[in-house]
């Protein structure tokens, strides 16, 4: 992927080497947790009714100091990277929101290592990359990228881009008022998790808006390379319900699921990168995913 043609974004915010916000201590040893260890932490967390994070905090309780967070400028091919991907996004919803008589609001990015804070509560790098509706800002520590590619086998440029632009795809679901409706199915104590939930739908379109950006990038700058395309799709293989399920605990639960199968995945990130039109992204209005 030739992401160097992409417009640098102003919106990232470099936290990492310093005090993460709010000033609290970083969770030790969170840094040296592998994907696979958060992937029991979630399914436990799902089990117990508890959030990922307390789980994860006694997962790495006494685990000795973590390693410093490189400073601001050590990992500037990563940043540099972040930012043009970044800057394409604005530049491509922006347009899809002027075509559609709406504005659209650009989120900003904070890069972080080991821990931080955000509206939506605290959040250590092993939470991997998120989006805050509370304070429309994603967070991502980029080591998430290393630990995908050893620990998942998903990896490269454009499946970076594509991570990068499904937590964006959850900002353009807040200005659009669907993560509200989402909310407050939770808050009225509806069942918002396990397959074909609302939690799912909502994780799908916001992998279908990811391709939307994808299909436009691709017609602004022709920066895809042979190999491209199969590096994004692994990667949302590998993050599938189904397979972190079953390299967690050996079996699939639907009922727990949250984000979609594989194969769900993949068609809703290919719907949005053959169409480019967020209205092919209606994932609450079909029966099956």
């Amino acid at each position: 992927m030739r992401w160097q043609l992409g417009r640098r974004s102003d919106n990232v915010e470099d936290q990492r080497g310093g005090a993460r916000a709010g000033g609290r201590r970083p969770v030790a040893g969170a840094r040296n947790l592998s994907l696979a260890t958060v992937v029991i932490a979630i399914v436990v967390s799902l089990v117990m009714g508890k959030s990922p994070t307390e789980i994860l905090s006694l997962l790495t309780e006494g685990g000795g100091s973590s390693a410093p967070a490189p400073g601001p400028g050590v990992d500037d091919t990563g940043k540099d990277f972040v930012r043009a991907i970044l800057g394409d996004t604005e530049d491509v919803w922006g347009k899809l929101f002027q075509a559609a008589g709406k504005t659209y609001e650009q989120p900003k990015l904070i890069l972080f290592g080991d821990a931080v804070e955000s509206a939506c509560g605290g959040a250590t790098s092993a939470t991997g990359p998120f989006y805050c509706p509370g304070d429309h800002q994603v967070y991502l520590d980029t080591s998430f990228f290393a630990d995908m590619k050893r620990q998942l086998g998903g990896g490269g440029d454009f499946a970076e881009a594509y991570v990068i632009a499904h937590e964006v795809g959850h900002h353009v679901q807040t200005l659009l008022g669907v993560s509200a409706k989402v909310n407050a199915a939770r808050r009225n104590g509806d069942n918002v998790e396990g397959d074909g939930g609302l939690l799912v739908r909502q994780e799908l379109q916001a992998d279908c808006y990811a391709g939307v950006w994808g299909h436009h990038a691709q017609k602004r700058h022709a920066w895809l390379e042979p190999g491209d395309i199969e590096e994004a799709m692994n990667t949302a293989t590998a993050i599938g319900d189904d397979r972190l399920q079953k390299q967690a605990r050996g079996r699939v639960n639907p009922d727990a699921f949250t984000h979609g199968t594989s194969q769900q995945r993949v068609r809703w990130f290919k719907v949005g990168f053959e169409k480019g039109e967020i209205a092919a992204c209606d994932t609450f209005g079909v029966q099956g995913l």
